[in-house]
């Protein structure tokens, strides 16, 4: 079969290559990755989410945090991701040279997330032509585009959601709507969007999906509007009934794994090799994100500590109730709780393991992990520096006065920013052992890389390589 020409398609109000970057987060696409991209005629994405920043030397600026409360440390973080975004602005401007389109893409729930879209684009004039958002339900983002003159591009998993944002918010600026995003919420690498009646161990195919959000679409006269279609896509003739197809319109190809996996991607190089040996099943949808939100990552130590700490859970009640009779001491004066026999018993097993520490969680239920371990949860919670809207981790809200979410801080989750830093920044001797105990993201089909015959023995391309591989189809 022959692949079909893959044309250039209308986006942003230019011809561009039908191929766009997925944006990832905390230092991962960068500017010089998403101004390769652009050079090569697609949309290249720099992520303004906690971005890097760099001295006078060129180095990076590590992101310390001074302030003594969560609310200043908040202000310190915000202050950084301004300035990395506008950074990675100007990298991928220059990089560009006109070429293309370089969007920025912003999580919705990212902690002070407005004020930091607003930041970037006030400090790098004329340098971002898009913005792309997902993450929440981004209402204000056409408002925020329209201010500066610019494209927006909402993620959205689902023909109701888009229809939600456009009855809301998007109908005053829709000239300015450059694309619809439409991010597979079973495939797609980070955090998904699956809703609380869809099954995360049943994928449904994403063409009826795409297909009923291009109806609803042309239900507003959208017909010449582009969607992206994110998560899963690799070779581009396993998806030709998409391309130049009168049902769907026109149709972009986004992809954020791939390029994890070029020369100019910042990740660590043990991160590019694990990428290399992964089997189909290393990478799966979980949902110990801070965020609430499933996400999809690389089955590593990391997560296999958070199962761990899910599975050494029991109920528990201040009193004899129900069948919660037997007495269990738990924390350092022996408070008594009452758990049911059989879990008694099995925590009592735990703490013979040494997981001697009982942590208490929102549900009511007793989590056992190390003394360890417990330290650094804690640690972890005090030094809560606001990087999410809201973070049912560490119950931080930026919601005034209270800045609290209302919940006891759940010990079964994580930092996200602090293990996000540490696997993007993980380049020294020790970084195959940082990158197997920290958070990988990636897409689900990331068990590709070690089958494709494109990274035989090893080969990593350039971002140009990658782009003029994937225009064949193959």
């Amino acid at each position: 079969m022959v692949m079909k020409p893959i044309n250039a398609i209308r986006m942003g109000g230019t011809d561009i290559l039908p191929l766009v970057e997925g944006g990832k987060g905390v230092s991962i696409s960068t500017g010089i990755s998403a101004g390769h991209w652009a050079a090569a005629g697609g949309a290249g994405t720099v992520s303004i989410v906690n971005a890097d920043s760099y001295d006078k030397d060129g180095n990076v600026i590590p992101q310390i945090y001074h302030g003594k409360t969560r609310r200043e440390r908040h202000e310190e973080l915000i202050d950084y991701a301004i300035r990395g975004g506008i950074a990675q602005a100007r990298i991928a401007h220059e990089i560009a040279g006109g070429r293309g389109r370089i969007h920025a893409n912003i999580l919705w729930e990212m902690g002070g997330a407005e004020r930091v879209i607003q930041g970037v684009l006030e400090g790098a004039p004329g340098m971002i032509q898009g913005l792309t958002c997902g993450a929440g339900m981004p209402y204000r983002l056409s408002e925020i585009a329209a201010r500066f003159g610019i494209h927006y591009y909402p993620i959205v998993s689902s023909a109701r959601a888009f229809n939600a944002l456009w009855r809301r918010s998007y109908h005053k600026t829709a000239e300015l709507l450059g694309a619809v995003v439409y991010e597979d919420p079973w495939r797609a690498g980070g955090h998904n969007g699956l809703s609380n009646t869809e099954n995360p161990l049943a994928p449904e195919d994403p063409f009826p999906r795409v297909l009923a959000l291009r109806k609803q679409m042309r239900a507003f006269g959208l017909d010449d509007t582009p969607i992206i279609m994110a998560g899963g896509v690799w070779w581009l003739e396993e998806w030709q009934d998409w391309i130049d197809s009168p049902e769907l319109g026109p149709i972009a190809f986004q992809f954020g794994t791939r390029p994890l996996l070029t020369r100019e991607s910042p990740i660590p190089d043990a991160w590019k090799r694990r990428l290399l040996t992964l089997k189909k099943g290393d990478v799966f949808l979980n949902r110990f994100s801070p965020t609430g939100f499933y996400s999809s990552a690389v089955n590593n130590s990391f997560l296999r500590e958070l199962r761990g700490r899910a599975e050494r859970q029991v109920p528990f009640s201040p009193e004899i109730l129900g069948e919660h009779t037997a007495a269990l001491a738990i924390g350092a004066r022996g408070r008594q709780v009452f758990v049911t026999p059989a879990d008694e018993q099995r925590a009592r097993l735990w703490m013979e393991e040494g997981h001697t520490e009982a942590m208490r969680t929102p549900d009511n239920t007793l989590v056992f992990v190390s003394p360890e371990k417990a330290r650094e949860i804690l640690a972890d919670q005090g030094a809560c520096m606001g990087c999410l809207s809201e973070c049912r981790f560490s119950n931080w809200s930026q919601k005034p006065p209270a800045y609290s979410n209302g919940h006891k801080a759940d010990p079964r989750s994580y930092c996200i920013q602090k293990t996000l830093q540490a696997a993007a920044h993980a380049h020294g001797p020790d970084q195959d052992a940082v990158i197997d105990h920290n958070l990988m993201f990636g897409g689900t089909n990331a068990w590709r890389f070690a089958t494709d015959p494109f990274y035989a023995n090893g080969f990593v391309p350039t971002v140009a390589q990658l782009l003029e591989r994937i225009m064949t189809g193959r």
